[in-house]
C-alpha cells in the first residue's frame, strides 16, 4: 500500500530491512493486515523498533494482567484522549478477546456503564485518574488496586500500559494516524 497513513509525508523505508519485512509478513499472516501504526513508524526503522519493543513489552510480555485487561486499559485511556486510531484498533481487540461485540463501545462511551467486576472497575478507575491527573495519584489509589487482588507488579504494569497509551494516543492524534479499515469490522458478531 502506498497511501499515507498519517497527515505527514513520511514514506516507509523501501525496501524494508529483512527483519522488518519478516515482522510485517507475520502481521499480515496473523492479523490479515499490517497495522497502520507500524507503517507510520516505518519511515525510521530505529523509531519503529523502539515503538514495537515498548508495545510488545507492555501488551504481550508476562504479566498478572490478562490480555483483555490490557486492551481494556488501552480503550479507556484512548477514550479519554479521543484517539481515533487506538479506539478503533483496541476496541476491536476488546471485542475479540471478550467475545462481547458491545463491550468495546461501552468502554469508549462510559466504562462505568459496562458490566465489569470489582477488579476491572478498580483498574479502569486507576487508569482514568492516571490519565486525567497523574500527579494526584496517592497511596490510597494503589491500595484500592491491592484490595482487588492486584500485586505491586500488576500496579506497575497498569501504570506502564496507561503511560504507553497516553504517549501513543498523543502521537497518533498529532499526526492524524488513520486506522486500518479492517479494524472496524472485527469481532462484531
Amino acid at each position: 500500500m502506498t497511501e499515507n497513513v498519517t497527515a505527514l509525508d513520511l514514506p516507509m523505508v523501501d525496501p524494508l530491512p529483512d527483519e522488518t519485512q519478516k515482522y510485517f509478513d507475520i502481521c499480515q499472516e496473523k492479523l490479515g493486515m499490517v497495522p497502520n501504526v507500524l507503517r507510520a513508524y516505518a519511515f525510521d526503522i530505529d523509531k519503529l523498533n523502539a515503538f514495537t519493543a515498548m508495545y510488545n513489552d507492555v501488551m504481550l510480555a508476562d504479566s498478572g494482567l490478562t490480555p483483555l485487561e490490557r486492551e481494556m486499559i488501552a480503550v479507556v485511556v484512548s477514550s479519554i484522549n479521543k484517539c481515533y486510531y487506538c479506539l478503533t484498533a483496541h476496541g476491536g481487540a476488546v471485542r475479540k478477546l471478550s467475545g462481547d461485540p458491545t463491550l468495546g463501545e461501552q468502554l469508549v462511551m462510559n466504562w462505568r456503564a459496562a458490566p465489569l467486576d470489582a477488579r476491572q472497575s478498580a483498574m479502569l478507575r486507576f487508569a482514568e485518574k492516571t490519565t486525567r491527573a497523574s500527579a494526584e495519584i496517592v497511596e490510597a489509589d494503589r491500595q484500592a488496586l491491592r484490595d482487588c487482588g492486584f500485586s505491586d507488579r500488576d500496579i506497575w504494569d497498569i501504570a506502564a500500559t496507561v503511560g504507553f497509551f497516553n504517549m501513543s494516543n498523543r502521537m497518533a492524534s498529532a499526526i492524524d494516524m488513520r486506522p486500518n479499515d479492517e479494524y472496524h469490522g472485527q469481532a462484531r458478531g
